[in-house]
């Protein structure tokens, strides 16, 4: 049996098999979960071809979570498939490649910055919101996170989204705390996933890991950071809410 045999997870974010999220489908998956996936818009269609090599194959249903229609009818397009969630993954973030990151953090419009953290960081309680009248009497979400307690070069306004989804699971985890519900995040180092790929210079970061991770840095190794999330899934945190677990080689304990 696996460790999350009989549970009913949501995964969002699914788009490549180089992003986290497929991952932990595939894991959580292979540890016996009953898996739902979720993207939106054009995605779909890469979503749809990707999800095809998951065994066995898992729904897929369409989830914007700026769209407050969307975010209604969630439970009940999850109750087409399941009767109960256990357990959401939230891979959802996004930032105007053009705008803000580089060195536009000065000049980025408002537009902009709004957009990043609605779909970044708020969109960690809206969607934990929408989940929460399918949760039992316990739940796990748990959010990717890149650590932010210092401030990085080209990440810009996604660094501001990212310590802002860090303060959201806080709060989530405080306010959901007496109905059972965990809240918890995962900071993966560096990752070649088609989000880094679209941060300029983000290569940049495979050079610092690379220097001064202290077990070292695997671009590629995604299954790592989604095992942590699988673990965080599982019954064996059941106390754990509110943390941040880092997978990042342990280069956020180190100094210069």
């Amino acid at each position: 049996m696996g460790i999350l045999e009989g549970k009913n997870v949501l995964v969002t974010g699914v788009t490549m098999n180089t992003s986290i999220a497929y991952s932990v489908a595939r894991i959580a998956a292979e540890q016996g979960a009953t898996v739902i996936v979720s993207n939106f818009g054009r995605a779909m269609s890469l979503s749809n071809r990707v999800i095809q090599k998951l065994e066995p194959v898992p729904p897929l249903i369409e989830l914007d979570v700026t769209d407050d229609d969307h975010l209604a009818a969630l439970p009940d397009k999850i109750r087409e498939h399941v009767d109960h969630l256990d357990g959401v993954v939230h891979s959802i973030a996004y930032a105007n490649p053009e705008t803000a990151f580089a060195d536009g953090f000065l000049t980025t419009p408002w537009s902009d910055v709004s957009q990043a953290l609605q779909v970044s960081a708020y969109s960690l309680a809206t969607l934990t919101t929408a989940c929460k009248p399918l949760f039992g009497d316990s739940a796990s979400v748990v959010g990717l996170d890149f650590d932010n307690s210092v401030s990085w070069p080209v990440y810009g306004w996604m660094g501001v989204s990212k310590s802002t989804l860090q303060s959201v699971s806080r709060y989530l985890a405080r306010y959901l705390g007496a109905d059972g519900v965990r809240v918890n995040l995962v900071a993966a180092g560096p990752l070649d996933t088609l989000a880094k790929r679209a941060i300029p210079g983000g290569e940049q970061f495979n050079q610092v890991w690379d220097e001064r991770a202290p077990l070292g840095w695997d671009s590629k190794d995604y299954d790592s950071a989604a095992k942590a999330v699988v673990a965080l899934l599982s019954d064996w945190f059941p106390r754990t809410t509110g943390e941040i677990v880092h997978v990042d080689g342990g280069m956020h304990s180190t100094g210069a």
